[in-house]
């Protein structure tokens, strides 16, 4: 036996007896995601239990260093354990944007004592961050941002505004693109983090078309931010945020992944559907979905050797968004006029229209659809621009 086989029977027998039957059941609605954070709620012991072991053993964030809440575990050691997980069709112990986000962008460019202070929060679930880039009329041209800090020795003072930031208004912490010079369009802006907390930080919550708000319009009235809170350089917070973009958008992608079982195709195909045509779309996105999973471990062994390439995310995001939204109109389509349903306890408050409606802001958000497709053109296919 190989020493990764002999990894994937102890993760498989680690699995089988730690993770709780309840975390092996579908998530049925937001409170079945483990957020963590200051103010977070389990929903049950099981949720409870399932981090708390997984926090333990390094399982929330398999891939960082020991030194900072992971396991430390290699590439195909992690990519066992994801399997793993997915055959057992375990939940995900906790769902964060710095495990997603922030945390590779730490590990990147943040301070050896930026690492052990915030990391090993983030590993724990201790802390929930949200995401401060989008501004009104700053969206796709994100370095047109005004949100501006001002110099005071010790600590900036920021005012402006942020719109369509995620999960504000329950988030503990935000990583923020602030502007600190106004003389240059991409070397004057600085990475900075804050707490939702301190004064002068308000959010008002956006009403989308499902009739939840994920999103927020977030304000910043003379928050003082301490200048140690910055993240890599003064005025060169743009490689920072791009950097991070680059992990956004395989995160918004990962929407789209599937494995061989438990495609929405598959799922659906085994509930007995007898309309033809339906069933011939099902096999299609199961193809696709297959093919989309491939390409997401193609991309992840380029990686490993260093012949990725950096529009790469934004292929992944933009296949990621429009499976996405195919699954959900399959899903759709599957359910007839009963899916329609918005309101009983029967279809758990519209949950199946509600996160198909949601899906339409897949290819907004992280990146517009036609911004990802301008990357791609210019800079994998190297087609002229317009």
């Amino acid at each position: 036996m190989s020493d990764l086989d002999a990894f994937r029977e102890e993760v498989r027998t680690w699995l089988e007896e730690n993770c709780p039957p309840e975390m092996r059941q579908p998530v049925r609605d937001e409170d079945d995601v483990c957020w963590g954070g200051r103010n977070f709620t389990f929903k049950n012991e099981a949720q409870k239990q399932w981090l708390e072991r997984c926090v333990a053993k390094g399982y929330t964030v398999p891939a960082w260093p020991r030194a900072y809440g992971g396991a430390g575990l290699s590439p195909a050691e992690a990519k066992v354990l994801r399997e793993e997980m997915n055959r057992i069709s375990a939940r995900p112990p906790l769902s964060s944007f710095g495990i997603w986000m922030l945390g590779p962008a730490l590990l990147k460019f943040g301070t050896e004592e930026q690492k052990v202070h915030y990391l090993g929060q983030i590993a724990r679930g201790e802390i929930r961050w949200c995401q401060g880039y989008s501004e009104p009329g700053s969206g796709s041209d994100l370095v047109s941002l005004q949100t501006f800090g001002e110099d005071k020795g010790d600590h900036w003072v920021v005012n402006g505004q942020k719109i369509w930031t995620s999960y504000a208004n329950k988030a503990d912490w935000i990583f923020c693109l602030v502007r600190t010079d106004k003389t240059n369009k991409y070397q004057g802006i600085s990475f900075l983090l804050f707490d939702m907390t301190s004064p002068g930080v308000s959010t008002k919550p956006i009403l989308l078309i499902s009739g939840s708000s994920p999103f927020c319009e977030t304000f910043f009235d003379n928050v003082k931010v301490p200048k140690h809170q910055i993240v890599g350089e003064l005025n060169r917070g743009w490689d920072v945020a791009k950097y991070l973009l680059g992990h956004e958008r395989e995160m918004i992608s990962g929407a789209g992944n599937a494995d061989r079982l438990n495609t929405i195709g598959a799922i659906l195909s085994r509930q007995g559907l007898e309309d033809p045509l339906l069933r011939a779309e099902l096999a299609m996105f199961d193809v696709d979905a297959l093919a989309f999973t491939a390409m997401g471990e193609k991309f992840l062994d380029e990686i490993k050797v260093g012949k990725a390439h950096p529009a790469q995310p934004n292929m992944m995001k933009y296949a990621g968004t429009e499976l996405n939204k195919r699954r959900h109109e399959l899903v759709m389509a599957a359910g007839g006029s009963a899916a329609l349903e918005w309101e009983s306890a029967a279809s758990n408050e519209g949950a199946r229209p509600r996160t198909w409606l949601r899906t339409k802001a897949n290819s907004i958000e992280g990146g517009t659809s036609e911004v990802m497709l301008n990357v791609i053109s210019k800079r994998i296919l190297d087609l002229p621009g317009a």
